[in-house]
């Protein structure tokens, strides 16, 4: 069975799925000329803008909701096994689909905002809301569901509980049983108060453990300033077949650099677009440019610290062929891939801290990935089932997100995340295609909102003046407003 989806996983994510995801978020980059560079002020400044309301939540709480998605053990474990199997080269490919992909992250959430409907007291929206009411497709709306609640309740949380369960057996030495036991516990109890609680806790997890994070990765690089440039220059030279050491590795670094950018910051996938559309805001480009610089913190800001701490000490293996069998660098003998490599790169500069640490961070970062797979499962749940075995329906799914996060903790490391690989693959074919689909509304109100500023105004979004149909939400709204 291990080897069937290893070998689905290979196939999903082979040369054709790289050339796509590519493709796909440069397009998007030249159909909003580069938001991603030109919007930069207006992503941070709505970022702390906008109130919660019984609906919904602030653009900052969605905003701490869907990074909590983004931020997970990708950012350490995700970013060593890029190094481990693709070479440094692999932090370059990281960056760049997570550049181009900002674009990508803010169709999708800009889309999750104009579709969104209010239901049972709260707003909901993503892929499957956007699917059916943009494209007139309610199959395939439920198809993307399907697979979402397939992928986030089964698939993806074992990758998060998997990581936490390594970082604290090698800093602790418990037990994964213990571990799972514990993450279970304290899941269940912030799952059961839904939506408010879940942003409450994201909005002061998250940003906490991301500047502490964050200072202790500059720390170690300052550390080794010195030793910067000719890091900088590897990974550059490694990324494009001109390093003598990683010559011939270009097509494995961008492969694992694609592969675990994605994994790590969602641009694509569609999982942010769901939190995206919790939030209170007057135009729904508001908070896709929030969603969007979400992906820089990700992959640009944290995913980098944690590479430029690995490569800097020196603290990696590089095996191409993931075998174990063949290893072009081999600087740390019997230690696998993941975040064995962030522990000891640490130690290499605080001697007996790296494993604490990294457990904790582990932690901090996994734990809100999974509160985060719960609560797109969830929304999903609530596209799918409309009447009274709603209840029901959810409650079964608390049961089955749980028991997998257990099951995460206690299995091997390369099951976990080739079946966090698979369906992170899945997700994002069927939402690509629908962006595909579906961009122009969102291209029309990145252009109103454009406009509303170069006036002076504060953007309102009215769907019915730029000829957007089945925006329900907004129409409702405008006249509630008149």
């Amino acid at each position: 069975m291990e080897a069937f989806i290893l070998r689905i996983n290979e196939y999903l994510w082979g040369p054709w799925m790289i050339t796509y995801c590519f493709a796909l978020g440069l397009l998007f980059s030249f159909l909003t000329r580069f938001l991603q560079v030109r919007l930069l002020k207006d992503m941070i400044a709505h970022m702390f803008k906008g109130e919660k309301s019984d609906a919904g939540v602030s653009s900052f709480q969605a905003f701490s909701m869907a990074l909590s998605g983004r931020i997970g053990t990708g950012n350490i474990a995700g970013t060593a096994t890029a190094i481990a199997f693709g070479g440094p080269g692999a932090i370059f490919w990281m960056c760049a689909i997570a550049f181009i992909g900002a674009s990508s992250a803010f169709i999708e959430s800009t889309l999750a905002q104009i579709y969104k409907v209010k239901q049972n007291g709260q707003y909901r929206g993503g892929p499957a809301y956007y699917i059916e009411k943009g494209i007139g497709l309610k199959w395939y709306g439920n198809i993307f569901a399907i697979a979402t609640i397939a992928a986030t309740a089964f698939l993806l949380p074992g990758t998060q509980s998997n990581a936490i369960a390594v970082g604290m057996e090698n800093a602790f030495s418990l037990q994964p049983w213990v571990t799972g036991t514990a993450i279970t516990v304290i899941l269940g109890f912030i799952i059961i108060g839904g939506v408010k609680r879940i942003a409450h806790v994201a909005q002061i997890v998250v940003p906490f453990m991301g500047i502490i994070y964050m200072v202790f990765s500059i720390g170690i690089i300052i550390f080794h300033i010195a030793e910067l440039p000719d890091v900088l220059m590897l990974i550059l030279r490694s990324a494009f077949n001109l390093d003598a050491t990683y010559g011939g590795m270009m097509g494995s670094a961008i492969v694992w650099g694609v592969k675990r950018s994605i994994y790590s910051n969602e641009a694509g996938q569609g999982t942010g677009a769901h939190a995206a559309a919790a939030a209170e805001v007057s135009h729904p480009v508001k908070q896709g440019l929030v969603q969007a610089f979400s992906v820089y913190i990700d992959t640009l800001f944290i995913c980098t610290a944690t590479a430029l701490m690995i490569l800097l000490t020196g603290m990696y293996n590089v095996q191409p062929d993931g075998s174990g069998s063949m290893f072009i660098v081999e600087n740390l003998p019997g230690v696998d891939a993941g975040p064995g490599y962030t522990q000891e790169a640490i130690d290499f500069v605080i001697p007996g801290k790296g494993a604490g640490f990294v457990a904790i961070a582990l932690f901090f970062f996994g734990f809100p990935a999974i509160m985060a797979c719960y609560y797109i499962a969830e929304v999903n749940v609530a596209y799918l089932v409309k009447s009274i075995p709603y209840k029901i329906v959810v409650f079964l799914l608390k049961v089955i997100l749980l028991s997998s996060s257990f099951y995460g903790a206690i299995r091997s490391a390369d099951l976990a995340w080739a079946l966090g690989d698979v369906g992170l693959g899945i997700m994002v074919l069927l939402n690509s295609v629908a962006l595909l689909l579906l961009a122009k509304p969102a291209l029309v109100a990145l252009k109103d909102y454009e406009e509303q500023k170069r006036k002076g105004k504060d953007p309102v979004f009215n769907p019915t003046r730029l000829g957007i149909k089945n925006a329900d939400f907004w129409v409702r709204s405008n006249k509630y407003r008149k």
